[in-house]
């Protein structure tokens, strides 16, 4: 059964060293009285918050830390750098005439972090 996303649901990043969560801005369709997500709720400091500490070396803030730090990793700030939407919807369910975002759907942080979704934000569908 397919899993629908919804405003507070906790995400993961394979390069941050904290969950985050998602932030949908009303008007949408809602669960459980909570905003329904669609794949264009990517946005970095407005849909996506940060991560806690990035911890990858293709983040040039990571990488100049390490370099200041004579090659021992120095995690900086998380500030994700996302330019694409979600990715692995199912098109036949729009919500604000784009395709609904579901559990399985992932983003790609420009930083080489693979973000998921580890909770829904919300008990039912």
């Amino acid at each position: 059964m397919e899993r629908y996303v919804c405003n507070g649901a906790m995400l993961k990043c394979s390069m941050g060293l904290s969950p985050s969560t998602l932030i949908v801005i009303p008007p949408t369709v809602n669960v459980e009285k909570k905003p329904m997500a669609n794949i264009m709720d990517y946005v970095p400091m407005t849909n996506i918050l940060p991560f806690g500490m990035c911890n990858t070396v293709t983040n040039p803030a990571v990488a100049a830390a390490t370099s200041a730090a004579l090659g021992v990793l120095t995690p900086v700030p998380c500030i994700p750098n996302i330019v694409a939407p979600w990715v692995g919807f199912k098109p036949n369910v729009l919500i604000r005439k784009n395709p609904a975002l579901l559990k399985r759907c992932t983003l790609m942080c420009l930083w080489a972090g693979v973000i998921e979704i580890t909770y829904e934000g919300h008990s039912s569908m």
